[in-house]
């Protein structure tokens, strides 16, 4: 133990020799600071092509592989390929290969064809099938990155082992960096850039180029908004991009789209934001249902399928579709905010730019690309000027050249006896010594020597092109046109302005409990708790008034007042105060505000809207209609419906029907006759006057209906009537009770 613990004293010691002190910014100098560049430059941040590193590799790898024609190639076969490039493992390539697919549905325009499951990017569980099992290949819009790279438009250097070459940058024909989304989180900084329309960032651009000094309110006119490719709603708010446009940082509003299928009574929702999943939103749904809070939905599901993302709602009757999803925007990610941060590498340098400044810089790349593309062209036409000069100088003497040919004894001097013969340079010499002996004749030649002008005239046209920025200018945005025409879309996220968005009311929480609600004849109100009705359940009324209707109901019950001006009165059992029974209770014309002289003639209490309910409306005149609840629902929260009912009559009783029920009506000669409410027929319009009841000659009329038949009439069941119009008989004397004791 002695000799182990005088080795550990030992190595201690060594080790404490070699620790020196140093500042901690030297640390983070050589230590933090390399690596920190090196994920905002190779990793994280895009360049001015749209592109990070990853996504860049990749596509040149199958760009070289061929894949930008013929068939597909298994993803597997693509990932060990950027391998070649990009050294950061198979499940990272094909990661980034996915997002780039048109089966994954993050782009508004997919640089790959895809075949198989490539997972969705409105799901987070939706899981993308092993490389193995999909096939993939270049999308011909693909093309438009790569225009030009074969003609020296960009730089090409090492990959990371030296063995083969790669583009710094993609000399994109279109600022995809504004086309296509990217999120990325690097070292003390992040970009998040959404994507924009293609055809509004060309025209945008375009303006740019002829017009630098655009102004922002222009350029909003433009490019009008974000465009995303899982759609839905923007809610647009120009001062907010006109900062996004200016500075690149801001935030805006996307909204769900949704469909109401009346006929199922359900809510199909159909896009969402781009900034969300699926997930997301159905277990914020699950919680508030589980809560109490979304009782106006039944069920919920996911129904996505091949035809394309869905989730759809269950509602209960009566639900309005349209307050409901109000209620959802407010409480789910069915509204969610994208926050813009537009970083983007410049030169190697990163940089915070609007959209303006990024289509700016994206000119200036652009522009170095086509004058590098116009350059080669023009080295090669000079180097195929100056072989035809060579060549027409041997048209003065065929036969000299052949004999320079045919009499030098080594192969090596034929190129310098050629110079010395005719004085051209190596270069010419060379290219006249590789002529076919077939073509060494005048025709040949006069044909080729030909070219020479018009050779002449493109080299001129190319230097003038060059040396011009204004027709590099036309030049590029003749290729945004053509880039528009081939592969433009229209807008998958469609604006809302602010004028166009209805925020329904909000209704505020109502305690649920049961009263009981009292309307007299008179139209005072009573709403009474089940607690004070225990103590006194005798009602105060004023002389000459009577019960007209006694129900119980929840607090939140809505409750209609048709008054004998054939008007409908809204309101919430809530908005009225608890009062006891020993009380008068509120009157009612004056708290809803009816007009001077109106009074009320019946109620009902509506817990909910239901197609089986309705309101019998029975006349003096002998007629009577039955009016479905449904026809009193409305989507906003009115107080007061006019024509309510017909005004042909006066009403000589209003009853909420909920099931079917057993009426006896009298008219003012004490005949009467019991029907059934199934005998009335129904009708949705609200001012029709209805059918004859009660047949009744001129100046009769009803004055008094009842739920039920009263059997203290002995005659009563002569009253009973199966048929309409039916004939009122003369009630009998009612028989007297008499109580024996």
């Amino acid at each position: 133990m002695a000799r182990k613990s005088s080795e550990t004293e030992h190595i201690a010691s060594g080790i404490s020799a070699e620790i020196t002190d140093q500042p901690i910014t030297d640390t983070v100098r050589s230590n933090f600071m390399p690596y920190a560049m090196y994920v905002i430059r190779e990793r994280s941040i895009p360049e001015i092509d749209g592109f990070k590193p990853s996504h860049r590799k990749l596509l040149y790898t199958m760009y070289k592989m061929g894949l930008l024609t013929g068939s597909r190639t298994k993803s597997a076969n693509v990932v060990g390929q950027t391998m070649k490039l990009n050294p950061h493992g198979d499940a990272a390539i094909y990661e980034t290969l996915v997002r780039l697919t048109r089966g994954n549905e993050s782009l508004l325009h997919p640089f790959i064809d895809s075949k198989g499951s490539f997972g969705k990017q409105y799901s987070r569980d939706m899981a993308y099938a092993a490389a193995r099992y999909t096939e993939v290949k270049l999308d011909p819009f693909a093309a438009e990155l790569f225009r030009g790279i074969d003609r020296n438009a960009v730089d090409l250097v090492d990959n990371y082992d030296a063995t083969m070459k790669e583009p710094l940058l993609l000399p994109t024909t279109f600022p995809n960096v504004l086309v296509s989304p990217n999120l990325g989180i690097a070292v003390g900084m992040t970009t998040n850039i959404c994507s924009f329309n293609l055809a509004e960032i060309c025209d945008g651009t375009i303006q740019l180029l002829r017009k630098p000094d655009t102004s922002v309110d222009k350029m909003l006119d433009i490019i009008k908004a974000p465009d995303f490719p899982g759609g839905g709603f923007l809610l647009y708010d120009r001062e907010k991009f006109r900062s996004i446009y200016e500075t690149g940082r801001g935030n805006f509003t996307l909204r769900a789209r949704y469909v109401y299928e009346k006929k199922d009574n359900c809510i199909d929702i159909v896009q969402i934001p781009y900034s969300t999943s699926i997930e997301l939103i159905m277990k914020r749904i699950g919680d508030l249902v589980k809560e109490g809070k979304l009782k106006e939905i039944t069920d919920f599901r996911d129904e996505i399928d091949l035809s394309g993302f869905k989730l759809t709602l269950d509602l209960r009757r009566g639900v309005d579709p349209d307050k409901l999803m109000a209620k959802l925007y407010k409480l789910t990610p069915l509204e969610d905010d994208f926050s813009c941060n537009f970083n983007v590498l410049i030169d190697g340098t990163p940089k915070q730019l609007g959209v303006i400044g990024i289509l700016k810089e994206w000119i200036a790349f652009r522009m170095s690309c086509v004058r590098r593309e116009l350059s080669f062209d023009l080295q090669k036409k000079q180097e195929k000027l100056h072989l035809l000069l060579g060549l027409g100088k041997i048209l003065l003497d065929i036969d000299k050249a052949i004999r320079i040919v045919r009499e030098t004894e080594r192969e090596d001097d034929v190129v310098p006896n050629l110079m010395e013969g005719f004085g051209i340079d190596r270069i010419q010499a060379e290219y006249i010594a590789e002529i076919k002996l077939r073509n060494l004749n005048r025709e040949y030649i006069i044909n080729r020597i030909q070219e020479i002008e018009s050779l002449r005239a493109e080299i001129d046209e190319l230097k003038a092109k060059i040396g011009d920025d204004i027709k590099i200018r036309d030049h590029i945005a003749s290729e945004l046109r053509e880039v528009k025409k081939k592969y433009a879309k229209p807008r998958m996220t469609q604006l809302i302005y602010a004028d166009e968005i209805i925020e329904p009311e909000p209704e505020p929480e109502v305690e649920s409990y049961t009263v009981r609600v009292c309307l007299s004849r008179e139209g005072y109100l009573k709403k009474i708790t089940q607690q004070s009705l225990r103590g006194n359940d005798e009602h105060k009324f004023k002389d000459g008034d009577e019960m007209m209707v006694e129900r119980d109901a929840d607090n939140s019950s809505e409750v209609l007042f048709f008054s004998d001006k054939a008007q409908c009165y809204k309101t919430r059992i809530s908005e009225f105060d608890q009062a006891k029974a020993s009380q008068l209770g509120e009157y009612v014309p004056a708290k809803l505000g009816f007009d001077d002289g109106e009074r009320v003639v019946g109620m009902a209490i509506i817990d909910e809207y239901r197609e089986s309910e309705n309101i019998i409306f029975i006349f003096e005149n002998g007629k009577g209609i039955r009016i479905p609840t449904l026809s009193y629902q409305t989507k906003t929260n009115r107080r007061k419906l006019t024509g309510a009912f017909s005004d042909a009559s006066p009403a000589a009783a209003i009853i909420h029907e909920r099931e079917p029920l057993e009426l006896m009506l009298v008219n003012d000669q004490n005949r009467a006759i019991v029907i059934s409410s199934g005998l009335i027929p129904i009708k949705t319009t609200r001012s029709a006057g209805g059918v004859q009841l009660m047949n009744l000659k001129p100046k009769q009329r009803i004055v008094r209906v009842s739920i039920g038949a009263d059997n203290n009439y002995p005659n009563i069941s002569k009253c009973v009537k199966s048929k309409l119009p039916a004939t009122p008989v003369l009630l009998e004397a009612p028989q007297m009770k008499i109580d024996l004791e």
